[in-house]
This record gives C-alpha cells, sequence and structure tokens, in this order.
C-alpha cells in the first residue's frame, strides 16, 4: 500500500465525528459576535453561510490577504468559536483557490494543515494531504509533523501515534527532532508529565539532542504539574548544553520558583534576567509580588520597582509592581507609606483605580481611625478612580461604625448622585 493511502486509511479508522463540519439549520441563531474587532470577520459572522466563499472572492481581490496585518489565524480561531461551520468554509475556500492556481509549493499546504489544527480540523488536513498526493508534491517530515499536530491538538492521540508509525517505516519521511518535539509539547501542555518525558527519552533514543522548543516545553510541563526536581534538572541540563534560555522558559522558572516560595531562588533568577537584560512582563510582576506580599518583604518590592523603572520597562509592569506596594503598606497600615506610594504613582501619570487595592487602603484608614486623612486621600484619587458600589458600601459601613454621622450623610448623597440609592 502507497504512503498516501495508509495515511488515508489510518485517518478514516481514527478519526471521530465533527461537529464543527455539521451545518447549523439557521447559523445566524447560533454565531456569537466576534471577539476582536475585523471587518472581514464581521462581515462573515454576519453573512449566510452560502455567501462566506463570495465574501472571501472579493476580499481576495481586494489583497486583504496581502496586509502585514491580516491573520489566518486569528480568523479561523475566532469563527470557531462563533460559527464553526464558517470555519470550515474558510478552509475549504483556501484549498480551491490553490488548486485554482496549480499551486505546486509546499508551504503553502503545510500552512493549510497547521491551521486546520487551530480548529480541530481532521478530515480536512487529510483532504489537504490528498490534494498534495494528487498533485505530486513531494511529501516530507514536515508534512507528518503537520498531521500528527493536528491530530494531537484535537485529542485524537490513536491516529497521531499510527502516523507516526509510518513515518518510522517509510523511506524520505523519517520522524526528526519536530516530531519528537510536537508530542512532548502538545503532552506539556496536558500536564501530563509521564508522556512528555518518554517522548524526551525516546527523542534521545533516536539520536536527536534537546533543543529550546524541547526544553521550553519540558520545564514548562513540569512546572505545570509541580515537579519541581526535574525543573531545576531540565534547566540545568539546558545550561550546561550552552542553550540560552527564552523568554517563556524564564517564566515557567520564576512561576516554579514562586509556587516553591523560594525567594533565595527567584533572585538568583532575577540577577540573570537583569544581567541578560531581560524585562520581566506582567504575569511574572504578579507572581513575584505575590510572593513577596505573602512573605512581608516591602522592602524587596521597592527594590524591584526601583529595577524595572530603571530599565525602562513596560507601563503594565510598573503599575503592577506599584500597585503591589501600595497594597503591602495597606495590610501594614503604614499610612504615610500608603501616601507616598500613591503620590508617586499618580505623579507618573498612572491611575490608582483597582478597587480591590482602593478598599483595602481605606481599610487601613478606618483601622487608625484617619478619618480626615482618608477624606483627602479620595480626594487625591477621584480623578483617575470612580467610587464603586462596594467602595461606597465599606464607608458607609465604617462611618456608621464611628459614629461620624456628618460624614455618613456625606457618603450617602454621594451615592444618589451616582445612582447607587
Amino acid at each position: 500500500m502507497g504512503l498516501g493511502l495508509r495515511v488515508l486509511s489510518v485517518a478514516k479508522r481514527g478519526l471521530r465525528p465533527q461537529l464543527a463540519l455539521i451545518p447549523c439549520r439557521s447559523q445566524r441563531l447560533f454565531c456569537n459576535q466576534p471577539l476582536v474587532s475585523n471587518p472581514l470577520l464581521t462581515k462573515l459572522i454576519h453573512e449566510s453561510n452560502s455567501r462566506v466563499k463570495t465574501v472571501l472572492d472579493s476580499e481576495d481581490n481586494d489583497f486583504t490577504f496581502k496586509s502585514s496585518d491580516f491573520s489566518w489565524d486569528v480568523l479561523l480561531t475566532t469563527l470557531k468559536s462563533s460559527c464553526p461551520a464558517k470555519a470550515h468554509l474558510v478552509l475549504e475556500w483556501r484549498l480551491e483557490k490553490m488548486l485554482r492556481d496549480n499551486e505546486k509549493d509546499l508551504e503553502p499546504y503545510l500552512e493549510l494543515i497547521f491551521l486546520c489544527s487551530k480548529v480541530q480540523n481532521i478530515p480536512f488536513s487529510m483532504q489537504v494531504f490528498s490534494s498534495m498526493e494528487a498533485r505530486r508534491i513531494e511529501l516530507t517530515s514536515s508534512v507528518f509533523n503537520a498531521l500528527i499536530y493536528t491530530c494531537l491538538s484535537s485529542g485524537d492521540v490513536i491516529t497521531a501515534l499510527s502516523l507516526f508509525e509510518i513515518m518510522q517505516s517509510s523511506e524520505n519521511c523519517k520522524p526528526d527532532s519536530e516530531t519528537y518535539n510536537t508530542f512532548i509539547s502538545v503532552y506539556s501542555n496536558w500536564g501530563n508529565n509521564k508522556a512528555m518525558q518518554a517522548w524526551y527519552s525516546a527523542k534521545k533514543d533516536a539520536g536527536f539532542s534537546a533543543d529550546l522548543r524541547t526544553y521550553e516545553s519540558l520545564i514548562s510541563g513540569c512546572v505545570r504539574s509541580r515537579n519541581f526536581d526535574c525543573v531545576d534538572r531540565f534547566y540545568e541540563e539546558m545550561m550546561l548544553s550552552g542553550i540560552t534560555p527564552n523568554g517563556q522558559i524564564l517564566e515557567s522558572m520564576l512561576r516554579g520558583y514562586c509556587e516553591q516560595r523560594s525567594i533565595g531562588k527567584v533572585e538568583e533568577l532575577l540577577k540573570f534576567m537583569n544581567d541578560s537584560e531581560w524585562e520581566i512582563n506582567v504575569q511574572m510582576a504578579e507572581k513575584l509580588m505575590g510572593l513577596y506580599f505573602e512573605h512581608g518583604r516591602v522592602e524587596k518590592m521597592e527594590e524591584l520597582l526601583e529595577n524595572v523603572a530603571k530599565s525602562g520597562q513596560s507601563f503594565e509592569v510598573l503599575q503592577q509592581v506599584h500597585c503591589g506596594i501600595i497594597r503591602m503598606y495597606a495590610k501594614l497600615d503604614r499610612l504615610d507609606d500608603i501616601e507616598y506610594s500613591v503620590g508617586r504613582l499618580l505623579k507618573l501619570g498612572m491611575p490608582f483605580r483597582c478597587p480591590d487595592d482602593v478598599e483595602k487602603v481605606v481599610c487601613a484608614y478606618f483601622r487608625q481611625e484617619a478619618y480626615d486623612r482618608l477624606d483627602l486621600f479620595l480626594e487625591h484619587i477621584k480623578a483617575s478612580y470612580k467610587l464603586t458600589k462596594s467602595t461606597y458600601d465599606l464607608l458607609v459601613a465604617g462611618y456608621r461604625r464611628a459614629g461620624l454621622s456628618d460624614k455618613l450623610d456625606l457618603v450617602m448623597d454621594s451615592m444618589k448622585l451616582a445612582g447607587f440609592l
């Protein structure tokens, strides 16, 4: 049996029915509004199924798909969540256009198979494979890797393993490093630490060394499964092999150290990142501030703020650190430091408007019975923060408990003006 026929035979045995291919009686009743602002996406959502390809033809004539801002990935993944049948029609249109243009290059077909993985459409990926065979386009390991990834993305492990076996017995499409990386990556994302490491061992047994993508999957997978001994082992192994970690690996390492509550290891990693001129992102900042908050290490928060300010990091990261410091001072009832930190934040043009943080500060003032200072604080932030109902309720309860009827009356009047009473 030829290689192509074996693939299609395996696919037919392994495939399960795919709901995405079953059209709705009335697609408009089942299409949710898109989550992103995209003119083409909006058109496709509101058009009937029968007009989807006509709309795509029109956009193709207008060179929409040649724009650097256009992404098939975004279009298809968003359509999948709102109108699955239309996502399938878009894939059909792309293949039909390639066949009309007598496309012989491998890359467009490879891209189309990967797009099938985004919408978990295994049957259509096999249709693309058949079209390649019919045009005698040379099959490569990359084609099989794309098919395997599509199967795994759809949860069809049996078909993926069958494709791997076909690669092993083929002459020209043997499993390569990326084949093993595909299995390692998917099992990492699934949190299946045992299977992930088994495929890593298989990769080494096949004569392939670990690369950056391998270590990224291994480290993130071990952090996800809280196997921290293996996290340290793989990170050390990577560094000894001369591979420089990327941002994703550093974020995984930081998350792992924070989950272990190891400030020492966190400090070592931050020093490495600083020396290597790596920036921290919002997720890293959130983890760091959570760790320092738990340990009451406000001096570490201030040190982090100084470092991220010096390195010119993003507005979002700076704001995250500033607000974390204010939250810490509120917990400690350090009113002078709260007021200094809020003033420092506002002077930089950053709003202090997280309701939870504002309410923590309000509680600190109430605990210290500093009612006039609370008034000044609220006046100070009013340009950037509109009091929520929960904040008003907190003020009402606090002033009532303190027996401050005049302040209570003012708050009640403000609630009426805000429409909360």
